[in-house]
């Protein structure tokens, strides 16, 4: 048997590769990010309360920041300020203009603050992982942050006891897509039925179904049409050229972040599509796309209309809403669009 990789071991395979990413170090000593970062606490790391009801009225004193939540096959970076933190037991938010979150505080399970030496210069971010251990909020400093802020900010979210051998859960699996034959009529009546996009996830767990069941159980029907997977890189290309506002959705277990507006710098790389704008960073693993729906849930403000992207887990990637004009309420450009996206093409299935 493999003896345990030790916080010693772990701080020389950081000496060792500089500029590997802390995930990637991570996996390829196969442990957890947070136990790569715990591994240095007295070492530029420190413990913090990740609780967001600490954590968010904290980071909102730092000013400009940059804000990133990703997930196995997405990256969302936005700049921003977080303003307007609103605790709930269940469920938490930040709504400020450009910093926006939807928060389930149980999975802020560990945090630290990390002062790491660049080639770029000293690194200042604070980071909250889950109970297995994975990312799921991270905060950076950017030179206009309010720098002379951070020692105090740290201090106040300080945390004693912590110890360098962090002890993590097992990674609970992705929910496989989860079907309800029997309830297909019912599920269709009811998505008629909807007046707002939130009740979907209630409508779905009520009969015995999640999002992707769903939508394979009525695809082809009015409103839901499966896409080829090439249909995520043609659409990102499509609202670039349209100058198409959108709200796009990157979450995990613990966070969503949203970004609203443009998709202008459309930057393949790679296996990756980019999104390279000034304030909003978008990087996204085109091979890691099994399956893509355009989907229209109906609204009081008419349809809501989506283009939503998984990967062969059944896990969600990413989510595109096109954002309505503020004054007209007219989608139509959007609608163009994901209309102009090209189908999934079945295979015959041979007699």
């Amino acid at each position: 048997m493999a003896q345990p990789v030790t916080a010693q071991d772990i701080r020389q395979a950081k000496l060792d590769n500089p500029k590997t990413r802390d995930r990637d170090l991570a996996q390829s000593l196969g442990i957890s990010e947070a136990q790569l970062v715990a591994a240095h606490l007295g070492h530029g790391v420190k413990a913090i309360n990740p609780h967001p009801d600490a954590f968010m009225p904290a980071v909102g004193e730092l000013g400009d920041v940059m804000a990133l939540t990703r997930n196995e096959s997405a990256v969302h970076e936005r700049v921003g300020t977080y303003r307007d933190y609103r605790s709930g037991p269940h469920a938490s938010m930040v709504l400020g203009k450009e910093i926006d979150l939807r928060i389930f505080p149980k999975h802020w399970v560990h945090g630290f603050a990390i002062e790491q030496e660049t080639d770029r210069g000293m690194r200042r971010t604070l980071q909250v992982f889950d109970a297995a251990g994975d990312a799921v909020h991270k905060v950076f400093m950017r030179e206009e942050s309010k720098l002379d802020q951070w020692d105090r900010i740290v201090a106040g979210l300080a945390v004693e006891g912590a110890g360098p051998e962090l002890q993590v859960e097992p990674r609970n699996p992705t929910e496989a897509a989860k079907e309800n034959p029997a309830k297909r009529e019912q599920l269709l009546e009811d998505w008629a039925a909807m007046t707002d996009t939130h009740q979907f996830m209630r409508l779905t767990s009520k009969l015995g179904m999640n999002k992707l069941g769903a939508y394979r159980q009525v695809d082809g029907e009015r409103w839901v049409r499966r896409l080829d997977n090439s249909a995520v890189e043609q659409m990102l290309n499509a609202t670039s050229a349209a100058g198409q506002d959108t709200i796009l959705f990157v979450g995990n277990r613990g966070n969503i972040q949203i970004h609203w507006g443009p998709l202008e710098n459309i930057k393949p790389m790679g296996p990756w599509l980019n999104v390279m704008d000034p304030r909003f960073n978008l990087h996204l693993r085109g091979d890691h796309v099994a399956e893509v729906y355009a989907v229209d849930k109906p609204t009081k403000r008419g349809k809501a209309l989506s283009v939503e992207a998984f990967d062969k887990d059944g896990m969600l990637i990413a989510q595109v809403f096109g954002q309505r004009d503020r004054e007209t309420n007219d989608l139509s450009v959007w609608e163009g669009i994901v209309d102009d996206l090209p189908s999934f093409a079945k295979e015959e299935v041979e007699a």
